[in-house]
């Protein structure tokens, strides 16, 4: 894992970063869809055989989740909300460890925010005596 992004850096993986990001997103809906197929399966007609057929087929797409989920965070950045779309990567501002802040559908890193403010603080990255990261 890379230990502190530059703005540079960011956004250079960042199309890697949204493949994954949407990958992942893609792999959530599909447990979500077998979920929902595994409850309207019990039926007083259906069989032992095929509840167990499509639990299989649900224990193996949350396990591609949760792989996606590690194979995103591997490129060094952090998930904080899959259904909000909000991803930070580590970087420093002066001494400061801070995050930039990525939300879906933003095609660079504009954005970053203290460690303990999350979204909601979020400031735009500008490069002046005041504020460099």
């Amino acid at each position: 894992m890379k230990s502190y992004f530059s703005v540079n850096d960011a956004n250079k993986i960042l199309p890697t970063v949204i493949k994954k990001f949407s990958y992942a997103k893609k792999m959530k809906a599909e447990v979500m869809k077998m979920e929902q197929q595994l409850a309207s399966g019990i039926t007083p007609t259906a069989s032992l055989e095929e509840y167990a057929i499509i639990k299989r087929k649900l224990n193996s797409t949350i396990t591609k989740f949760y792989q996606s989920i590690e194979d995103l965070e591997s490129t060094g950045v952090f998930l904080k909300g899959l259904d909000e779309g909000l991803l930070d990567f580590p970087a420093k501002r002066f001494d400061e460890e801070i995050w930039l802040c990525w939300k879906e559908g933003e095609t660079v890193i504009k954005f970053w925010h203290e460690k303990d403010t999350g979204f909601m603080g979020r400031k735009p990255i500008s490069v002046s005596n005041e504020s460099l990261v």
